[in-house]
């Protein structure tokens, strides 16, 4: 898989520290076989990266798993990335990461606020009458909430945003290196537009 690293990557907050932040860097690139943008932080021991999902991808994946399409709908417009989350210290090291998604913050026009949390989502498809088979698959499709992790371990999953397609936004993360908070930013992250649009 071709990627493609722009030396640019978020000038706007590539390796900017915020106050406490880790040292680390945020790269943006596109993916040479999709066309798919993707955000990256890395630091000593963290990698954190956004890959963006279009809309309808994330309405075949959920109409394949029992929603609706009204259902199917309202999460592909929900500003869906692929998250993958990584204590990249090696093996057999003491590093401990946690993270809880909660603590996330989105910034955009203005406003701050967390990512749209699963629990969330599933208190909007019990109101909708999703299947209880629907949403324990897509509680399953994504990035935990909250998770530990050892020297190399990761995981990876869907997030949401609750934004509409083309919005962008600053992301600000957050987790704890071995009980110590520490914190990066991706600048300029982009909602994945929806083509039918």
């Amino acid at each position: 898989m071709t990627r493609l690293r722009l030396a640019a990557a978020l000038a706007l907050g590539a390796g900017i520290a915020l106050m406490g932040a880790a040292r680390g860097e945020a790269v943006w690139g596109v993916n040479g076989d999709t066309g798919l943008s993707f955000w990256h932080w890395r630091s000593d021991s963290v990698s954190v990266e956004l890959v963006q999902r279009l809309p309808d991808q994330t309405r075949a994946f959920f109409l394949g798993r029992g929603f609706s399409a009204e259902a199917a709908d309202a999460i592909g417009l929900g500003c869906v990335f692929q998250t993958i989350f990584k204590n990249t210290a090696p093996k057999g090291a003491s590093t401990t990461l946690e993270y809880h998604l909660g603590d996330w913050r989105v910034r955009t026009e203005g406003q701050t606020r967390p990512p749209k949390l699963k629990e969330v989502w599933d208190q909007q498809w019990k109101e909708m009458g999703v299947s209880q088979a629907a949403r324990i698959a897509f509680r399953w499709s994504l990035l935990p909430t909250s998770q530990r992790f050892d020297a190399g371990d990761y995981n990876w999953g869907m997030t949401s945003f609750g934004l509409a397609p083309g919005t962008r936004f600053d992301l600000d993360l957050v987790w704890h290196r071995d009980g110590k908070r520490e914190t990066g930013r991706l600048a300029n992250v982009e909602c994945p537009r929806d083509l039918q649009l």
